[in-house]
């Protein structure tokens, strides 16, 4: 029994794993779906979020089982739940990749970018893809310290969004205001996107130590001011 009941709490971990690869590969083919006009590639990517959806519901309903039938305590308790969590949050990022590949549906055959921010936004889907790779990873290896090195990654799409910005409140702007929403929801999309990568990181620091991450990093830093002093 504990043999089949660890085979299933190893099968929600590979539900996840499989969740992030399939919300990572979204957002890749998203970006090219929006940056080339590509209504082909929007639409598939519009279909393949219902994977996503199953996906999380099949999770979803394991994971409650395992609750009801084996009552877990301790570090399975923090298994299930957790991964509870990471599956709501690579939900939600396929859903926002699907809101990028929608976006490029909508202006089709225009594209919902100005030419002098295909760049920008190719960098920040392509970092956007590379965050949840490295998700992935964590909740496969259970790497803490590559959990926490997520939230550093995070800060580059944070630039990346700020650059964007500076674009929209330049007086040079030329592109009119209907372009100006779609861009800023882009960049509001691959910035969502990359928190709920630095979140799953999270949630799996949580599930190794027991304690979260921004304890964790704070206690470490206390250390560190202490040994110094």
């Amino acid at each position: 029994m504990r043999d089949a009941y660890h085979e299933e709490l190893d099968s929600i971990g590979e539900g996840l794993v499989e969740m992030a690869r399939l919300v990572g590969s979204a957002i890749g083919r998203a970006t090219t779906a929006i940056l080339d006009a590509d209504l082909k590639l929007a639409e598939s990517v519009i279909a393949a979020d219902a994977k996503v959806d199953d996906l999380q519901r099949d999770l979803e309903e394991r994971a409650v089982a395992l609750l009801a039938r084996q009552q877990p305590v301790a570090t399975d308790l923090r298994i299930v739940v957790t991964s509870l969590r990471m599956s709501a949050d690579l939900e939600r990022s396929g859903d926002l990749a699907q809101h990028v590949a929608k976006l490029a549906r909508l202006r089709f055959p225009d594209t919902a970018v100005p030419r002098d921010l295909h760049a920008t936004i190719l960098e920040m889907g392509q970092l956007a893809q590379r965050l949840m790779a490295k998700a992935g990873e964590v909740i496969i290896t259970k790497d803490v310290d590559l959990a926490l090195q997520l939230e550093q990654d995070d800060d580059a799409m944070d630039l990346l969004h700020r650059t964007l910005f500076q674009h929209l409140m330049d007086d040079r702007w030329k592109h009119g205001i209907e372009t100006a929403v779609d861009v800023t929801l882009l960049g509001r999309y691959y910035e969502r996107f990359a928190d709920h990568a630095v979140s799953v990181a999270k949630r799996v620091v949580y599930l190794v130590t027991g304690e979260h991450a921004d304890e964790l990093t704070h206690s470490e830093g206390r250390t560190g001011g202490d040994a110094n002093a």
